[in-house]
């Protein structure tokens, strides 16, 4: 199938804008790459201090250079129900790689931080720069440069962006990621939502909201509606980094362990040691992250993964804007409905074909490059094939042809909207993103009064006191990564999804972040240049006039003279210290806008 007008000339676009900075990235990929298996120049005394707690058969391997070893970047802990399973994933991989003459060491572990527990807390502060530290952190795993290959074990919303952020620096490397898989099904997710509004509306009480949640987040594995955490693991699968169909596949099941070893030796096998040398540079190139894009938006996913994809980029010496996002989302028909953009959770998905019959539609739609390099060979359409556990071995089988569930995944050519889920607004008041795929076509403009808060307790009790009884256009500055660190604003929406059921018109505006969770109202985030950094928002005040226009693309106050105010000048004293974000007073100095990343790693002349 030829591939599309639009996204072929995006890709070329966003080959001809990165080329300097990925001729660099390439070149000194090269350069590790020819300097050849790193611990054959260190020091006998380096090699015994690496060596040194491996059993006696490992540690002649090693001496002997005759074995690949393998390095295990972990993010494990057993507070995030997603990560819980990889405790035994480093005794499955060393087990795997001996079985092929290999070895394998646990690198290092990074942090893992759960944005389920810290929304609407301080704690969600460190969450962003969270990202940029577990970089940092598998960078410091991998700087004792004794290994050929590496695999990731990683799931959540800042982990995997962090994890891809290292691999590609380590780019010479192989990277493998392997997944836990969702936990499986708890109650709908449709009544788990009709609580938390009646619960933000006084209607029940705490006691019946935490047994609702607890019957939601109930066991192992990553939460299954379509947020962060499993936009994650779509991207890793579309773009090459995960085996084809191990995203979604239960923990605790033969198939997830049988993945889990397979990975492992696949990691090994297309090391330098061998004849299927696949450094991660060369999965990541442009390609790749167009594929990530069209996967982004036929989905639905995170709104997220509009930070944390071009700051995934920029680490592979790709440059994405959010322009590119936009124009893919024009041409890409979203193919599924995942909570929050439906009923079904990731397990329903998967079950009616998941992202084996989706790549596959995709591909043969022409919106898809299929020319990409992946871990597990030449070529995107190895990711239509499904992967079983037959007589004890693993096994791929062609996926599934046809949609096994409409009301969940349909084909491209009769998909539930013509195009994506990603709209970016510009116009006086800067520049931001919505999630539109689960707001209603009637609900994508609207002009109205502002309120203008400085955090989302405010918001909250404007609300508890019965203060919005119009159409209102929500302003919540001062959240941007500068400013705070850019938590997300997630318990913003059941509120605003009452105000929306009582029959007003309502919209967000804001500089900080939404849950991936965000759903049925529109909200203009993400809002570029934030508050603090100078821009328009900190200029409106109440009554102004805002349009936010998800059609038109655009997002402007209306108010003559609005934007000759002086700029606000907030106090963000409370903000500066107290669970760890005294800690990371450097990172909000030098941290760059979020539409080029909001990364404090990337720097300032390439933001």
């Amino acid at each position: 199938m030829t591939l599309n007008a639009t996204v072929a000339s995006v890709t070329d676009r966003i080959v001809a804008r990165s080329a300097p900075l990925r001729t660099a990235y390439l070149d000194r990929c090269a350069r590790a790459r020819d300097a050849g298996p790193k611990r054959a120049h260190l020091s006998c005394g380096n090699q015994a201090h690496a060596y040194a707690a491996m059993p006696e058969g490992d540690k002649a391997a090693l001496a002997g250079a005759t074995a690949g070893n393998l390095g295990i970047i972990t993010a494990y802990n057993d507070m995030l129900s997603a990560h819980q399973p990889f405790e035994t994933y480093p005794a499955l991989i060393r087990a795997a790689a001996r079985a092929v003459g290999g070895t394998a060491q646990v690198a290092g572990g990074v942090p893992a931080m759960c944005d389920g527990v810290t929304q609407g807390q301080p704690g969600m502060e460190l969450s962003l720069f969270s990202r940029d530290v577990i970089a940092l952190a598998a960078g410091v795993a991998l700087s004792h440069d004794v290994f050929d290959s590496t695999v990731y074990l990683g799931v959540c919303d800042k982990i995997v962006p962090g994890l891809v952020i290292a691999a590609a620096s380590f780019g010479h490397l192989p990277a493998v990621f392997l997944p836990a898989g969702p936990m499986p099904s708890g109650i709908p997710n449709d009544q788990k939502a009709k609580v938390r509004q009646q619960f933000a509306a006084g209607e029940v009480g705490r006691e019946a909201l935490m047994a609702a949640e607890m019957a939601s987040y109930h066991g192992p594995g990553t939460c299954t509606f379509y947020g962060t955490a499993n936009t994650n693991q779509m991207l890793m699968e579309f773009m090459g980094l995960h085996l084809p169909g191990a995203s979604f596949v239960n923990p605790g099941t033969p198939l997830r362990d049988a993945l889990t070893v397979e990975g492992a030796k696949r990691a090994l096998a297309i090391s330098a040691l061998g004849n299927d040398y696949t450094p991660v540079a060369e999965v990541l190139d442009e390609r790749a992250f167009v594929n990530g894009i069209v996967g982004l938006n036929a989905t639905g996913g995170s709104t997220n993964l509009l930070i944390h994809l071009v700051a995934m980029a920029r680490a592979a010496g790709v440059v994405l804007d959010w322009e590119d996002f936009a124009e893919i989302s024009d041409v890409t028909p979203l193919m599924a409905r995942v909570y929050p953009n439906g009923l079904a959770d990731v397990n329903h998905f998967h079950a009616a074909g998941g992202l084996g019959y989706m790549i596959g539609e995709l591909l043969e739609a022409g919106l898809l490059h299929d020319d990409t390099r992946t871990i597990a060979g030449p070529g995107l359409a190895r990711y239509t094939r499904e992967p079983k556990v037959i007589d004890g071995a693993l096994a791929w089988e062609e996926g599934a042809r046809e949609t096994l569930n409409d009301k969940i995944l349909r084909p491209a050519r009769a998909a539930f909207q013509p195009t994506g889920g990603t709209r970016r607004l510009s116009g006086n008041l800067g520049t931001g993103v919505m999630k539109v795929s689960a707001v209603a076509p009637e609900r994508q403009v609207i002009e109205a009064p502002a309120r203008v808060f400085h955090d989302q307790e405010e918001v909250k009790a404007a609300f508890r006191a019965g203060e919005f009884e119009a159409d209102t256009v929500v302003v919540v500055r001062f959240q941007g990564p500068k400013a705070n660190g850019m938590p997300e604003l997630h318990s913003l929406t059941p509120v605003l999804a009452v105000l929306q059921d009582r029959g007003l018109k309502v919209a967000l505006v804001t500089d900080g972040r939404m849950s991936g969770a965000s759903g049925k109202v529109p909200s203009a985030i993400h809002v570029s240049p934030e508050a603090l950094d100078g821009g328009p928002l900190a200029r409106i005040a109440d009554g102004d006039i805002l349009r936010v226009d998800a059609v038109a693309g655009t997002l402007d106050v209306l108010s003559p003279g609005a934007l000759d105010r002086p700029l606000v000048r907030p106090d963000l004293a409370a903000n500066e210290a107290g669970t760890g974000r005294e800690l990371f007073t450097n990172f909000r100095r030098v941290v760059g806008a979020a539409e080029a990343g909001a990364s404090s790693l990337i720097p300032e002349t390439v933001q």
